[in-house]
C-alpha cells in the first residue's frame, strides 16, 4: 500500500471519528430529527478528502452506528438506518459526501490556478449540492418512513434547518479552502 493511500485511509478514521462526535453537539426539536453537525462534518469530508476517501469516511461512522454505538444522533443499530424519521439524512450523508467531493473534484480538477473568489465560489457551488442532496434524501426517508406528505414532510425537515444549513455552509466553504490544499499534499 502506498503512503498517500495509507494517509487517505487514516483521514477517513479521522473523519469517522468527527462524524460520530458530531452527534453529541445536537438541538432538539419537536419533528424528533435534531439540528446536529454531522452533516456538516459528512459534506466536508467529501469536500476535504474527495469523492473516495470522504465517502469511505461516512461508510465508517454508518457501519460503526449500525454495529450498536449511538452515533445516530444518541442511537444505533440497523433499524436507525433504515427505519427512524432520520434514515433519510443518514444515507445522505454518504451520498452528499460523494456528490460533494466529485463536484469539488471536477470543478478544481484542471491544472490552471483559480482566483480566491472562484475558488470560494466553487466551493460554495459544491456545498449547496451536497446540502440539496442531503435534504432531498432527508425528505425522502421521513416521507418514508412516517408517511407523510411532501408539504407536511418539506416543512417538518427542511424549512427549520435552511438557517442553520446555510450557517453550515458559512463555515464549511473558508474551512475547505483553507485545508483542502493541506490535506491534497498528503492524499493526491
Amino acid at each position: 500500500m502506498t503512503r498517500k493511500k495509507s494517509t487517505g485511509i487514516i483521514f477517513s478514521a479521522l473523519f469517522a471519528a468527527i462524524i460520530s462526535v458530531g452527534c453529541f453537539i445536537q438541538i432538539p426539536l419537536p419533528s424528533g430529527i435534531p439540528i446536529v453537525l454531522q452533516d456538516m462534518f459528512a459534506m466536508m469530508a467529501g469536500l476535504l478528502l474527495g469523492p473516495i476517501y470522504g465517502t469511505l469516511s461516512v461508510l465508517v461512522f454508518l457501519i460503526i452506528g449500525c454495529l450498536g454505538l449511538p452515533v445516530f444522533s444518541g442511537k444505533a443499530g440497523i433499524q436507525v438506518l433504515f427505519g427512524a424519521p432520520t434514515c433519510g439524512f443518514l444515507i445522505g450523508y454518504l451520498v452528499s459526501a460523494f456528490v460533494g467531493g466529485l463536484f469539488l473534484h471536477f470543478l478544481l480538477s484542471d491544472k490552471k490556478t483559480h482566483s480566491n473568489f472562484h475558488s470560494y465560489l466553487m466551493i460554495a457551488a459544491a456545498s449547496v449540492l451536497a446540502s440539496v442532496v442531503l435534504f432531498a434524501l432527508g425528505l425522502l426517508g421521513f416521507m418514508h418512513v412516517t408517511n407523510s406528505s411532501f408539504s407536511k414532510a418539506f416543512s417538518v425537515v427542511v424549512i427549520p434547518f435552511l438557517p442553520g444549513n446555510l450557517i453550515k455552509i458559512f463555515v464549511m466553504v473558508p474551512v475547505t479552502k483553507k485545508l483542502r490544499p493541506i490535506v491534497n499534499n498528503y492524499i493526491k
